[in-house]
């Protein structure tokens, strides 16, 4: 394998096959699997994240899956440190590093660096918060999208932490977060290759209600009551996941059994539009454009020959 490809990048929206891709790309190419999924990290949390199967991490090493417990919090510092720690000691073993994701903001911090902006206020956060409870966590995701649509559009209205911060740069700066990441990463990725997946929105759309199908069949359903049955409660960012959050509003009375599927598969469609827009930023992507009838093996193929 060619020095310069000794770190790949696999991304791609949820139910991609970008997983199953970097699966056999590291096989193939003797490398380990770093996971860049924001919850995947948490323990327990296996068949709403769609993490490899435990014959698969029986045969591939795997890194960043199962690293803290639901009820803890997980930030994109601590992703990253574990990263390169990662990094280093595939890189030692004179290993391939096979990087997937879906997780915009870990991808971008992995490629180019955190992005700062203004400092945090802590009283501001505050004041935030109050809203949220006074106003409801969607009056200030439909006031996100007035003043900043295009950081909207790449934050999901469930996702408090990101709406709070994009709020926060607002009101500190007068400036939209989104022109702040914009000059962050207008650059070439350093020292990494990246292949992204795409197919048509259409097609995209019909795997992900898939997915979902194949989740409840799994057990989903029983795998929340347990995670919720836990002495310790979820943290926010857990409890904010998707697919588990409307479970728990399901469980809580909020929606009936039939509102909730539909839901999940909402939400989720609504996360890979929103990864799609994250996705249009990224520089020195090459993309894979998959027909309705390629198959693993054939994307595979594609993959290869770019890396040639």
């Amino acid at each position: 394998m060619d020095t310069k490809h000794q770190k790949i990048l696999i991304l791609g929206v949820t139910a991609s096959g970008k997983g199953a891709l970097a699966f056999e790309l590291a096989r193939m190419l003797g490398g380990e699997i770093i996971s860049v999924d924001s919850m995947k990290v948490y323990r327990r949390m296996d068949i709403g994240t769609a993490k490899p199967s435990p014959e698969r991490r029986k045969q591939i090493p795997y890194h960043l899956i199962d690293v803290v417990e639901p009820s803890e919090s997980f930030s994109v510092d601590q992703f990253l440190d574990r990263a390169h720690q990662a990094i280093g000691v595939i890189t030692a073993a004179g290993k391939p590093v096979i990087a997937v994701g879906g997780t915009a903001m870990y991808i971008k911090a992995l490629l180019y660096g955190i992005f700062e902006g203004p400092g945090s206020d802590a009283a501001l956060r505050g004041r935030l918060r109050q809203e949220i409870e006074q106003r409801g966590l969607e009056a200030l995701y439909q006031e996100l999208a007035a003043i900043d649509p295009a950081a909207a559009g790449r934050i999901h209205s469930r996702d408090q932490k990101r709406i709070i911060r994009a709020l926060e740069v607002y009101r500190l700066t007068g400036k939209p977060i989104s022109a702040f990441q914009q000059q962050w990463t207008r650059q070439e990725p350093c020292g990494w290759t990246v292949i992204g997946l795409r197919r048509p929105k259409e097609l995209e759309s019909r795997r992900i209600n898939q997915r979902v199908r194949k989740m409840l069949e799994d057990g989903f359903r029983e795998e929340v009551h347990g995670l919720l049955a836990e002495p310790q409660p979820l943290s926010p960012q857990a409890r904010s996941a998707i697919g588990y959050a409307e479970m728990i509003d399901c469980f809580e009375g909020k929606r009936t059994w039939e509102q909730t599927v539909e839901q999940i598969k909402i939400n989720t469609r609504r996360l890979a539009k929103a990864q799609r827009t994250w996705f249009k930023t990224f520089a020195g992507v090459r993309w894979i454009e998959i027909g309705p009838d390629e198959d693993l093996p054939q994307v595979l193929e594609r993959c290869l020959h770019l890396l040639e």
